[in-house]
């Protein structure tokens, strides 16, 4: 499949900023399930840009905004191609502890997403879930998915019910949040498995989109894509396996990978701070439309 996406942020404030410095991780990545065609970043007022690959591997463009402005907006757009994948049927079959016995031997290498970590802590009630799903002998893949199932079923979605900083005791206690909850929810309990499991966000085409693509109406998808969250787990043989407890799925083709973390604190799409006023409203909009496929032509 193959989407254009935008991805612009508003920033409005209440009176002038003096300055602004901000860094946006908004650039979708290359890997086995996907390959990104075409960018562009633009910021207004307009600054210089640099770019820089940080720690995780996830392109950066920092710039700064060194004079008066009542607002600042940044605005992506990306062409991605995505492509069905599956890890080797073997990754999923090996039992949980032979698994456990695996990441071990490279717990130096894995040791970011194995830990707990600023916005991912651990609780009791994370290990008791952990118990509960992981148990030694059962298959990997197997596992994984139940529990995958169980947040989708157990948690109700409501957007405004958390902010970006509910904590994951919070959001398992009420079991109600939006997707950047399930995603870091799952991820504790992983964790507390001893499975590495790191925090995805990117993009993702939903059902009325799919719907309109189908039916060639691509004036209905505006304002239709979401900024999504997800889960990716390492499996043995190097393998990252993305789970969309959201969703109950695999991310598949629908999915649009853009940055990975610990967790979301180390993948937000944009942050910074700015000085002389503060923010009155912060305004994101994104629109994912499905491309038609090149034609292919025949040469006799």
């Amino acid at each position: 499949m193959r989407f254009r996406i935008n991805h612009r942020t508003i920033y409005r404030y209440a009176g002038e900023a003096s300055e602004s410095f901000m860094e946006a991780r908004l650039t979708p990545v290359t890997d086995l399930r996907q390959r990104l065609l075409a960018r562009e970043f633009k910021t207004r007022p307009g600054g210089r840009v640099h770019g820089y690959t940080d720690y995780f591997g996830n392109a950066v463009e920092s710039f700064a905004v060194a004079h008066r402005h009542g607002e600042l907006v940044l605005e992506s757009c990306a062409e991605v191609e995505t492509q069905a994948w599956a890890p080797p049927q073997a990754a999923l079959d090996i039992s949980v502890s032979e698994a456990r016995q695996i990441y071990r031997s490279d717990r130096l290498g894995l040791f970011e997403f194995l830990m707990p970590s600023a916005a991912i802590p651990m609780s009791a009630p994370v290990h008791r879930l952990a118990n509960q799903f992981f148990k030694s002998g059962q298959g990997l893949g197997e596992a994984l998915l139940r529990l995958n199932h169980w947040i989708k079923a157990e948690f109700r979605y409501a957007p405004g019910s958390t902010r970006i900083d509910t904590p994951v005791a919070e959001a398992l206690a009420r079991k109600t949040g939006v997707c950047q909850d399930f995603a870091q929810v799952m991820i504790a309990v992983l964790r507390s498995a001893e499975l590495p499991a790191r925090y995805v966000t990117g993009y993702i085409e939903t059902e009325a989109q799919r719907t309109a693509a189908e039916l060639k109406r691509p004036a209905a998808l505006v304002g239709a894509a979401e900024s999504h969250a997800w889960v990716e787990v390492h499996l043995p043989g190097g393998f990252w396996w993305p789970l969309d407890p959201t969703n109950d799925c695999v991310a598949g083709e629908r999915h649009v990978k853009v940055s990975i973390g610990r967790d979301y604190l180390d993948a937000t799409p944009t942050r910074g701070v700015f000085k002389g006023t503060r923010t009155e409203r912060l305004e994101v909009a994104v629109t994912m439309l499905r491309q038609e496929e090149p034609a292919v032509v025949a040469i006799a």
